[in-house]
């Protein structure tokens, strides 16, 4: 055929189809109208976790129905058939099928409220956990019956067999579109999951106790839970601990967690956290593994001044890092291992003695491996963060002599103009080069660049500095000067100046107060 003759005809494109949690986000932010993301969330993941609940009911309720071989003779309707399966009873007026039938009702909201209720009486797991948010005035009745035939139609076909896995999936994506439409606030529950990913790879928890006690909605579990399973593992190896301070946030914990058929019962809430009431005060965990507050200045540092955990020294009142690192110290077991998300500042601070305390640490062998992160990976946050790992076991090793540093700040993709995330690529090459480096010396190599064994000696010369550009052989002034990490640490240090101020001008009026003047004066 002549180029002239050449057929023009353009065969139709192929398009892909959009996986089902895209197709379900898309379609449930269309019935959300005028509700905010905050409030919209406990809604949709409300739903979800209730369809997932009484999927599973409906399928052991068929095959006691059934009544074949063990389960001959059982009632249906026993909750203690259901309790044995480690299955939630759900209630005759709380199943989807019945939900469904009365999606069109104007009352459909009062209805919901009324099942998530008689879920709780049921099972005490859950109690104070579901939301009973549906009867409310900004939520259209035609938009809810909407929402519930939606999610009603996510484990179809040969899905059905499967909807735990599939309706866990939904949640999970569920959560982060909610983080990303709430913007900062949202960052406060949900911690990105290519960095959690990152976190449970370079740990491998696959048998121990692992604990959280700044736990959000709870991901750091679940990824340990999917690490052991992916790698043929048994979950039931692993047993975890968590707190949180946020009650909103620790209802989502326990629903992500269920959803699973992950054990939440050693995962607490007060509201007075981590530092004034330690829910887990005699664990010794085998992992640690969090995401705590970048440079939180109320902490209540000012009521701990003397309190037991700080080993290596007093935490400043205006910054909470180093109360955090000494809090996760505590709760390790001898051979234990921590892997934590922290502001970068925490590297190179002189502030109130965070210097001294971080030379501690690096001192008696604690500090194994540090990794600079790109900026954008976080919803709530553009302050630059590090990744630490401390390994109370590290003297016993070849290793204990030096600190693996590493410089990730090239590596990512972004996914629009303000977040990043990490591939499954480069989550294995981070990785990959710290047990490398851990347990099979032979493979590993400094990498101009990016990583770089340096000895105690050479940390020493640096005056205690953990930045790993210093180290990797990035030019000094590209790592010397971050302008957004300086803000934020003249920010904490001002805070703190300031409180300390208002707390003399405060002694010095008391005093005056007390003071009796001369008569005539």
């Amino acid at each position: 055929m002549s180029k002239g003759s050449r057929s023009t005809t353009k065969k139709p494109k192929e398009v892909a189809a959009e996986p089902l949690e895209k197709q379900l986000w898309k379609a449930a932010d269309k019935l959300r109208k005028n509700i905010d993301a905050a409030e919209y969330k406990h809604i949709v993941l409300g739903l979800i976790f209730l369809k997932y609940i009484s999927d599973a009911f409906e399928e052991l309720y068929n095959r006691l129905k059934a009544g074949k071989g063990d389960l001959a003779g059982a009632d249906p309707e026993d909750k203690d058939e259901y309790k044995a399966e480690n299955v939630f009873y759900v209630p005759e007026k709380a199943r989807w099928s019945f939900l469904l039938s009365k999606a069109k009702q104007p009352d459909i909201g009062k209805i919901v409220d009324a099942a998530m209720d008689a879920i709780e009486k049921d099972n005490p797991s859950l109690r104070d956990v579901l939301p009973k948010v549906f009867a409310r005035g900004n939520l259209d009745p035609a938009n809810l019956g909407g929402l519930i035939d939606l999610i009603g139609n996510i484990a179809m076909g040969q899905a059905k067999a499967r909807s735990a896995d599939v309706l866990g999936h939904v949640f999970e994506y569920f959560l982060g579109e909610f983080a990303l439409a709430e913007g900062k606030k949202g960052g406060q529950f949900y911690t990105p999951r290519s960095v959690v990913e990152l976190l449970v790879h370079m740990l491998e928890p696959y048998k121990g106790r692992v604990f959280d006690p700044c736990c959000g909605s709870g991901g750091m579990f679940v990824q340990s839970e999917k690490f052991v399973e992916s790698h043929q593992g048994k979950v039931n190896d692993i047993s975890i601990y968590g707190q949180e301070s946020n009650q909103t946030t620790w209802r989502l914990a326990k629903m992500n967690l269920a959803i699973r058929g992950i054990d939440s019962s050693q995962v607490r809430w007060n509201n007075e956290g981590s530092f004034l009431n330690d829910a887990h005060k005699d664990l010794k965990a085998d992992f640690v593994i969090a995401n705590p507050p970048f440079n939180d200045s109320d902490w209540s540092g000012d009521l701990l001044r003397n309190d037991g955990r700080w080993k290596y020294g007093t935490p400043p009142a205006g910054s909470a890092n180093f109360a955090w690192i000494q809090h996760f110290i505590y709760h390790l077991a001898p051979t234990g291992i921590a892997g934590f998300v922290l502001a970068k500042g925490s590297l190179t601070s002189k502030t109130s003695g965070e210097g001294e305390i971080r030379k501690a640490l690096i001192e008696d062998g604690l500090v194994d491996c540090i990794v600079n992160l790109p900026g954008k990976l976080f919803l709530n946050t553009q302050i630059p963060a590090s990744l630490w790992f401390l390994h109370r076991g590290k003297n016993k090793g070849h290793r204990k002599d030096e600190i693996l540093f590493m410089d990730a700040r090239s590596i990512g993709h972004l996914l629009n103009r303000r977040t990043l995330e990490f591939s499954n690529e480069d989550i294995q090459h981070i990785a990959s080069t710290y047990h490398n480096w851990r347990l099979q010396p032979k493979k590993y190599k400094d990498e101009p660049g990016f990583c770089n064994s340096a000895s105690l000696t050479r940390v020493r010369e640096l005056d205690y500095v953990l930045t790993p550009g210093r180290y990797v052989g990035l030019p000094e002034e590209e790592d010397d000067f971050d302008f957004e990490e300086r803000f934020a640490s003249l920010k904490t240090e001002f805070e703190a100046q300031l409180k300390e101020e208002t707390r003399l001008n405060q002694a010095i009026l008391e005093n005056l107060a007390r003071i009796e003047l001369p008569a005539g004066k």
